[in-house]
């Protein structure tokens, strides 16, 4: 009787493991959407590269941002960009001839919106921005991309994470700045936010994808760029943000996607930073001055141009984008949510 029992127990867990069972998903790879906050190195090269920079944080060998850490921790190759190069000022050295690595799923971009290919830096909108010339194709583009690279569909088994919205609130606010309605720049980020979600509803779910993460956008209105704006422009950047993360939210809703709150942890961060391990979340840690930093931006901050007294514990590396230590704070928020899913 208890032969037939082990036999039978050997059975059932060959079943199981056959079909799947309860076991966490192995991933074959990473595949990741998005704008700065996601990207791996689209403009690690000319005089970026050559300054030490080419991610948005306070660069460094063994930098990571979340992306970059998910994947270690995913146990999957580390990503690569899609595409790296830049469409600035060639007498400056921004000016390198866009590459394309078919063997890359890295696609996040700085300055990339969620529809339109013209976000912060690129040359299109004229004045500093033609300096550095970002790429900025956006997440509509950047899954489409993907899509036709690979027969139409995803595999299915692969992890694919998505973040962005973050450069709509900038180019609407500004907009706001040159004379737009607020209420025009609200009613745009909750488009915004609509189409992000039908992008992930019908080209990534409905195009294969199984298991999808979207990580909501931040609460802009705390970050130091904010605190230096006036208590109104405070107040539109968190009408925004919010109005973006609802339209999102419900574009989700009834899917399988994860969609991770990372706008009230963000907000819990701001409040309570010694839990966190934070001792500075209203200041830059890098000097962005021009003597320090010619592009005023985290891209090419390093450990040798940080501000003075700053330490790795500050949250953000300029501002608007994190140190490494935030980006360490995203990655372990969305591993405890896919953690609960039963994804890791």
């Amino acid at each position: 009787m208890r032969h037939t029992y082990f036999a039978a127990a050997l059975l059932s867990a060959a079943v199981l493991a056959g079909c799947g069972g309860n076991d966490t998903p192995q991933f074959s790879n990473l595949v990741s959407f998005g704008d700065s906050l996601s990207d791996v190195g689209t403009y690690a090269v000319g005089s970026v590269k050559a300054l030490g920079g080419g991610k948005y944080t306070v660069n460094d060998p063994s930098a990571r941002n979340w992306i970059e850490l998910m994947a270690t921790r995913l146990n999957v190759a580390a990503p690569c960009p899609v595409q790296t190069g830049l469409d600035g000022d060639p007498a400056q050295g921004f000016s390198v001839p866009v590459t394309t690595f078919t063997n890359c799923t890295a696609y996040a971009q700085g300055g990339a919106r969620v529809t339109n290919p013209v976000g912060p830096g690129n040359k299109a909108l004229g004045g500093t921005n033609a300096i550095l010339g970002q790429l900025t194709v956006p997440v509509a583009t950047q899954i489409q991309n993907h899509l036709n690279t690979r027969g139409g569909t995803f595999a299915g088994n692969e992890i694919v994470f998505v973040m962005a919205g973050a450069n709509d609130v900038f180019i609407n606010l500004a907009t706001v700045g040159a004379g737009g309605s607020p209420t025009a720049a609200v009613t745009a980020m909750g488009t915004a936010g609509a189409e992000l979600g039908g992008y992930v509803k019908n080209l990534v779910l409905g195009k294969g994808a199984r298991h999808v993460v979207v990580v909501n956008v931040p609460d802009v209105s705390k970050t130091p760029f904010a605190l230096a704006q006036s208590a109104d422009i405070q107040s539109l950047l968190s009408t925004m943000v919010t109005t973006f993360n609802a339209q999102l939210q419900q574009g989700l809703a009834g899917t399988d996607v994860l969609l991770v709150d990372a706008y009230t942890v963000g907000r819990e961060q701001s409040a309570n930073p010694s839990k966190y391990g934070l001792t500075n979340v209203t200041s830059p840690a890098c000097d962005l001055t021009p003597a320090k930093n010619p592009l005023g931006s985290s891209l090419v901050c390093t450990k040798a141009n940080l501000a003075a007294g700053a330490t790795d514990t500050f949250l953000y590396a300029d501002t608007v984008h994190p140190t490494p230590l935030g980006y360490k704070l995203i990655a372990d928020l969305v591993t405890d949510e896919m953690r609960k899913r039963g994804w890791l």
